[in-house]
This record gives C-alpha cells, structure tokens and sequence, in this order.
C-alpha cells in the first residue's frame, strides 16, 4: 500500500507506486452542472491545467510528457469538457481501461452518529442531500464505488481537499494524499478498510488542527497509457462540501473538554437557561439555543466568511471565538447579525424581551443577510452561545449581578456627585444590575500555563477592543489572580466583577475629593446553568477570592498596580453616623405600592445634624436612569444619639407608566453631615415582582401529531394587559399564538395547539408578552417520540 503525508508542496512522482508521497493540487472549482461552460469555465479550467503542469515541470514530464485533465464529478454522472486549457484534456475515460468514479457515498448516519452530529438538520435523513458534518482529529468513512476493481499496482489514486475561494497549499487549504495502510497521527490521510468488487471502504483522517470550515472532496486519477505518452488525470468533484468543526472529544484538539457530563451541556443541549434581574432577585429565562436547527450551523460559516478572519488562523478557537464575538453584534460595515438597542423604543423591530431563543433570529439574517432587529445582552450572549456550539466549542451563558462599566480604563468605578448631590451621569462610570456574557472553553498555548479553561467572551457591543466591538477571551483563572495584563481585554473584564466604587463630592473649595470607597458592590452571584439541571449554579469563587478576604483585597491591588490609570485612591476617612437603605420592592408584585426608608444611626454621644434627599426612579437593566417617580428632601434633621428614619411610600400609579424593560428601580440617597462634613451617598437597585407562566401538559407527545398545553397565569396589574400574544419555542419553528385582552387582577388561562417536529427529550419555552408586560415565561420539558408506542 501507499504511504501518506501532509502536502508540503510539490513532490516528484516516482516510476514506483509504493513510495508515492502526498502532492499539493491546484484549485479546481466545480461549475453548475459540473461543468466548465462560458468563460469563467474556460479560464478556471486554463488556469488548472497550467497550474497543474507548472506544479510539475521535472517530474512528469520527464517520466510521462505532457499532462492532460478531464473533470467530471457529482451524483450528476461524468461530463464531458468541451474546453480547452493549456493543453488538451485526454477523451472521456473508458471505464474498462480507466478507473473513474461512479459514486462517492458519504454515509452520513453511521458518521454522524459516530461524530455526535446526527442532530444537525443539514444531516437528516429528510433532507433531498443530507450533508456530512463531522468533528475534526476523528476519521470517517466514505465508499467509493468505481468503473472497475481498484488496483494499487496500476491505478494511481489520490485523494484531495479542498476549502476557501483560493486554495492553496501554502496557506494549508489545499491538500492532497494517498491511500495508505496505517495512520500516521495527527496528519491527513486515508487508508483502505474494505475493498469488495469496485468499492472501496475508505477511511479518513483528519488531524486536530484542522481549519473549521467547509471542505471540498476531490478524487484524482492518473493514468498513463504508455512511456512516451502524456499523463492524463481524471478528476472527480463531490458536489456537496463536508463541514468539519472543533472537536472538544479529541485529545489532542485545544477545545478539549475531559468530562462528558460536561460536554452533553456546553456542546450538545439545545435549551438552557439565562439569568436576570439583580442579585437580591435572580430570574432564569429559559432559552432556545437550537444549535442544530435548520441553517444554525450555515450561519456560523457564513459568519467566519464574511468576518475577513483568514483560514490560517480558521483552525485556532482563541482567534475563532473573538473573531465570533465581533460578527455577532452589528457595527457599520461588518454586516453583524443583531442591531443592539437600550432605549425602550423598539419601532421597526422586536424588543428584545420578546425573544425566546436563537434561531428565529438566526433564520431571519439566514433568509435576509441583514441585520436582525432588536437585541441586548442577554439575546447577544445566546446567539454567541448557539454559534460556538454549533462550530463544536463548549460555550455557556453567564450572568454577572451589579456588572461594572469601566470606561477609562481606571479598575475603579467612579461615581461623580455634585454639589447638590446629583450624580453626573456623564462623567461617572455605570453599574449595570446585571450584564450576560459568554465563556467558551479552550486551551491558551499563548498564555503561560495554568490560564487554559473558561475564557469570557462577550459580544454585546459595549467599549471597542483594537478598533472593534468584541470582547474576550480573556481567561478566567487570569482574572481571579489579578493578572490584567494578559489578553485579551483583561482591566475592563476585572472591572466588570472586582472593581472597588468610589464616589467622588466636591469640597468646600470646589475640589473633587473621594468620600465614600465601596468594596463589596460590584460582581456578585455570578451565575449559569448547572450542568445537566435546571438549577443555578454559582460561579463568583471562580472569577475572585471571597469578597473582602486578605487574599481578594491583594488581588485588587495587584489588578491596579499592573493596569490602572489612577493613582492613590485608597485612601479613608473616619465616620461617626450609620446610614442603612431599606427597601420593600423586592417582595412588592408589579402593580402594588411600596416603601423605601432611610435608616440613620448617630454613634456619637453628641448630636448630628443631617440634610440630604431620596430619590426613586425607573431604569433600564443596564443601569441607566429613564423617569423620576419620587424625590423626597429632608432638611435639618436632628440625630440625637441612637436611631432615626426617613420613611418614603412610592405609589403604583405613580410608576406603572414609567417603568421599563425588566421592571427595574433605582433608589438613590444623598446625605451631609453639617458638624463633620461626613457625606453618604449611595445607589440601590430592586426589581418588582413578575408572575410566571403556570404549565400544564403531558410527560410524552409523538412527531407531527397536534396535542394541547395550557398554561396561565394571574395579572397582578390594576391595568387591562393589551395586545397580548403566546410565543412557544424548542419543538420546532417558533409559534406565535395571539391572545385577547387580560382583565386588571383576573386570570389568564389559554390552551395552545402544538404539533412538535423534533424527537427525543425536548424543553418547550413559553413566552407571554404584552403592551403594559412582558417576557411572563415557563418552561416544560417533553419527550417526542418518533411514532406511537
């Protein structure tokens, strides 16, 4: 048999068959039909020929004269090329004489089981041609069935791949072996299992590094009639590509992931959860990433097409994953996916609450290659996630509670008071009540060791990172060791879950001074979904030390001395009176009223006299303040030793009109001291109750036969809920239900219609949504079978 190895350019052929080393070919594009027609085809077909005779001006020629090609392939049967290269191509084969393919059979089931990537759609067995998907590092095989009996004594057969517009050898995307009888590791390749009559069983190799993309199949074969006559070679173009991705069950890949239960969850479910609200309120948002759905895995090759990311680089997840982090969102001129918008006014889109997953969206760029219409973090962290699982990276969405927002660089969030106690928004960094990125796993051969594993990744468009919007990877084990200084956006991502607050007044003079330094404000319940449950898990001891520890407060430091821009800031000052907010929001349903009170504690033996204000006003999630609903003043209070309140009650009507995406509050205080000039400002975020979806539907269903869920809930609004409507989601396409109005205080009860057109265990995803409230959602999981029992 033929030994192989990895093409490294042009190789002589010798008159010995069984030392035949692998050879890089030229491109050969496959035309509609199969054909080389009109003068794309001719030149294409000119330019092989050239490139083919160019790439072996020694060897063949002196073994063999002049070369000829004939191109034929496809299920469409061998076609004649009429045109004419540089030189001649050789008449149609004659099968008895020439060995010339009949038909190539991918075996798509048996491989894609083999690869775990028989829930792709693309793979099915309902599609006209069910395409090949299959995970790097790991052989498949194809069957080959010939003209005649395969003999490697006289039937000079090699093997070729091929991916990109331009193929090169050079660049790694052109490569070309022979059959062999072993398989040398790491390598491409190909040996023969089988051989029964004209078919040969034919197993290929990969090796771990492959570039993840779309490859091009290519058999060739040379025959030579006699020792003066030319070399005429008899290519045959499968016309269907076979993808090849990440494979994180392959050692030797840099995905790799050693622990299945792992892997079942960050590479292969198709539902998770997405977590939000504030640290005192988490709420899970169930979520279809449907990584496998209809053209999920197209979109995320079109993405790395579209991105200018270079094939060099296709096969390395650190510069794959960033490269996805920017295509995601969209920026002016990359043609991103998801247009991200945080002012509450939706027009000429969908607002972001309304989604329930990934692929409507997906579908819809899939259909337009537009951007896609509205999205913010939590939307941007499930695209990336269903986009990386898709290309087989194990990717997770994560929640960070009370996410900071460094913009200059600082690793301190700075909140700039004024003179009257209002925060200048302009000047003073936010706190988001939560932000959602991704992490993605991967080894980090960049990075010294120990800082391999979770990466953060995160494709919300918020600072820009050499030039664009992306963010990430930056390692995990990095950030909870202070170690900024690593890539890729190291300070900004330590910002996000470490920074210190500090808040900034202006003394008597006009000079800023810090008056209050915050350590334990920011990154708290930092959260995805557990493994294999429904449950939260918690990961804030993974991103830093216990808050507050020697160990955290050193990590601080050293975060600052390798990167801050700041200097001197930690610095304190002595105190004398305790102020404490307390507030009822958390435990109050949307629609009821509630109280937020200041608490003071004089703790000197002398009086206190104190004048500041509390403020309530509605927000975005991001931490941006929208409407004033209260703001209550109080001067001149005297404090005698002990304890004082300053009770505030806020009305519901006073904020039911104002409230926005997710419900959320801000409860700002301000408070001066007049003795000791002892300032106290902070800021408190809550969010008002919601209902859940109640669902009540059966343990098993059947594909393609309708069954009934009800699910309800009870408006604990005293406002009419209009233009209501019911998304399901995580069975097949996205359905949308459109409901009548939902009286103030009653109950809403509605029974939908469901036929699934998936099979196996399944989470259905149910979304309620209306004018005055959105995203009420439940989820239920059920298992389709394929035909009754």
């Amino acid at each position: 048999m033929f030994d192989r190895a990895k093409s490294q350019g042009s190789e002589p052929i010798p008159s010995s068959p069984n030392r035949l080393k692998a050879t890089s070919m030229p491109r050969n594009t496959v035309y509609s039909g199969g054909l080389y027609g009109g003068h794309n085809g001719r030149s294409r077909l000119t330019d092989f020929v050239r490139t083919f005779n160019s790439r072996f001006p020694d060897s063949l020629t002196r073994h063999f004269g002049t070369n000829r090609v004939y191109v034929y392939g496809g299920e469409r049967g061998n076609n004649d090329s009429a045109e004419r290269g540089a030189s001649s191509p050789p008449p149609k084969p004659d099968p008895v004489k020439v060995l010339t393919v009949r038909h190539v059979d991918l075996t798509v089931p048996a491989n894609t089981k083999a690869h775990r990537t028989d829930e792709y759609d693309i793979c099915g067995s309902h599609q006209e041609r069910p395409k090949l998907v299959v995970r790097r590092g790991q052989p498949f095989n194809i069957q080959v069935k010939f003209s005649k009996p395969y003999d490697s004594k006289t039937d000079y057969l090699r093997i070729a791949f091929e991916a990109g517009d331009k193929p090169s050898p050079a660049k790694g995307t052109e490569v070309e072996f022979l059959l062999s009888d072993e398989d040398k590791p790491k390598e491409w390749g190909a040996k023969i299992l089988k051989q029964q009559s004209n078919s040969l069983l034919v197993t290929i190799f990969t090796p771990p590094t492959c570039y993840v993309g779309k490859w091009d199949l290519k058999l060739n074969v040379f025959k030579k009639e006699n020792s003066h006559s030319s070399v005429d070679v008899y290519r045959y173009e499968h016309e269907d590509p076979i993808y090849i991705l990440f494979n994180p069950w392959c050692k030797d890949d840099t995905v790799y992931l050693d622990d299945e239960k792992l892997l079942q969850e960050y590479v292969l479910n198709e539902s998770g959860r997405i977590y939000s609200g504030n640290s005192r309120q988490i709420t899970s948002k169930p979520w279809n990433f449907g990584q496998f759905e209809s053209c999920m895995l197209d979109v995320a090759m079109y993405l790395l097409e579209i991105s200018g990311i270079q094939w060099p680089v296709r096969g390395d997840p650190i510069k794959v994953i960033r490269k996805i982090t920017a295509m995601i969102n969209f920026d002016q001129g990359d043609n991103g996916v998801l247009v991200g918008s945080w002012s509450g006014n939706y027009e000429g889109g969908r607002s972001p609450l309304s989604w329930t997953g990934s692929v409507a969206i997906l579908e819809s760029y899939w259909d337009s290659k537009r951007p896609v219409r509205y999205g913010q973090c939590w939307v941007f962290s499930g695209l990336c996630t269903t986009i990386a699982r898709a290309l087989g990276i194990p990717t997770r969405s994560v929640t960070n509670f009370s996410s900071a927002h460094d913009m200059d660089g600082s690793i301190t969030i700075d909140m700039i008071v004024d003179k009257h106690g209002e925060v200048d928004e302009e000047r003073s960094d936010s706190m988001w009540n939560f932000h959602v990125w991704n992490e993605s796993w991967m080894a980090r051969p960049d990075l010294p060791a120990g800082f391999g594993g979770w990466q953060v990744v995160d494709s919300t468009p918020q600072e820009l990172s050499d030039g664009t919007y992306c963010c990430g990877p930056v390692s995990v084990a990095a950030i909870r060791q202070g170690e900024v200084n690593m890539p890729y956006d190291g300070p900004f991502v330590f910002a996000e879950v470490n920074a210190d607050r500090f808040k900034w007044f202006p003394d008597a003079t006009g000079i800023m001074k810090i008056v209050k330094k915050e350590t334990n404000v920011v990154g708290k319940c930092i959260s995805t979904k557990m493994p294999n449950s429904d449950e939260r898990e918690d990961i804030t001891h993974q991103y830093k030390p216990k808050e507050g520890s020697a160990e955290e407060r050193a990590v601080v430091l050293k975060a600052n001395q390798l990167a801050s821009t700041k200097e001197n800031v930690y610095k304190t000052t002595a105190q004398d009176v305790d102020f404490e907010v307390v507030q009822e929001a958390a435990n109050t349903w949307v629609g009821e009223d509630f109280k937020v009170s200041l608490n003071l504690t004089n703790k000197s033996d002398a009086e206190r006299t104190v004048s500041g204000r509390l403020v309530v006003k509605t927000m975005f999630y991001t931490g941006v303040l929208a409407d004033k609903i209260v703001s209550v003043p109080f001067e001149n209070k005297i404090l005698k030793k002990g304890n004082s309140t300053v009770p505030v009650i806020v009305k519901a009507q006073d904020y039911l009109e104002k409230l926005k995406d997710c419900c959320m509050l801000d409860v700002s205080v301000w408070a001066l001291v007049r003795e000791t000039n002892q300032c106290f400002i902070t800021k408190d975020d809550c969010r008002l109750k919601k209902p859940h979806l109640i669902v009540n539907a059966q343990e098993e269903a059947v594909k393609g036969r309708e069954f009934k869920v009800e699910v309800s809930f009870k408006n604990p609004m005293d406002t009419t809920l209009t233009d209501c409507k019911v998304t399901v989601d995580g069975i097949g396409k996205a359905l949308h239900f459109p409901q009548g109005n939902v009286a103030a205080k009653s109950a809403f009860v509605a029974k939908l219609p469901i036929t699934p057109a998936k099979v196996g265990q399944k989470e259905m995803i149910f979304c309620f949504s209306s004018k005055q409230l959105e995203d009420i959602n439940a989820s239920k999981r059920i298992f389709v079978r394929s035909r009754d029992v």
